[in-house]
């Protein structure tokens, strides 16, 4: 099943999300229907709470990175991850999010980090992530913590891209993948 994209503006991208204690039929169809919805809007990675689930879940996939010479890209299912370590000199990369369609923004991350997580089995793991990986990571990181993109970006930014952002909560935006917008106040 392909979710519809909660959109900008939505509380639920804001929200802390919960952590993940069962791993039944239920959790592995959400997960596939998560690489469904990823897929099908050309995303690199897609966090539980851009399809209005509010739980420690996001995945990726950085192979779209790789190049001739490195293989290096990750399609991978993270369940309750927990950065242990981020190192090495802050980089500038221009982000984008499927919940923030049209804006994208240079962001500084760093380039390397150690992450404790299960997969979708329950199992335990802690590995350690570089580069775009590791960058795709800490973005979708990020939204299982109730924080956007937009947020690592300079006041000035945020308001130069105001009136963008006012548009997606309306709805006044046009992508090929479903978006839902929420009707709050």
């Amino acid at each position: 099943m392909i979710y519809p994209i909660r959109a900008f503006g939505d509380p639920i991208l804001r929200a802390k999300c919960q952590e993940i204690t069962a791993f039944d039929d239920d959790f592995k169809k959400l997960v596939a229907d998560m690489y469904e919805t990823m897929d099908a809007s050309d995303g690199v990675g897609l966090a539980a709470p851009q399809i209005g689930k509010n739980v420690r879940l996001f995945l990726i996939d950085s192979t779209v990175f790789d190049s001739e010479k490195e293989n290096i890209g990750v399609r991978k299912a993270f369940v309750n991850p927990q950065i242990v370590e981020e190192t090495g000199e802050e980089w500038p990369f221009e982000e984008g999010c499927l919940s923030i369609p049209d804006v994208r923004e240079d962001v500084l991350r760093k380039p390397t980090l150690i992450l404790k997580f299960q997969d979708e089995t329950g199992q335990h793991f802690q590995e350690r992530y570089d580069g775009m990986t590791a960058r795709v990571i800490q973005h979708e990181y990020d939204h299982i913590e109730g924080v956007l993109f937009i947020d690592h970006v300079s006041a000035f930014k945020r308001q130069l891209i105001k009136s963008k952002l006012t548009n997606i909560s309306k709805g006044k935006v046009n992508v090929r993948y479903r978006m839902k917008f929420h009707k709050g106040k």
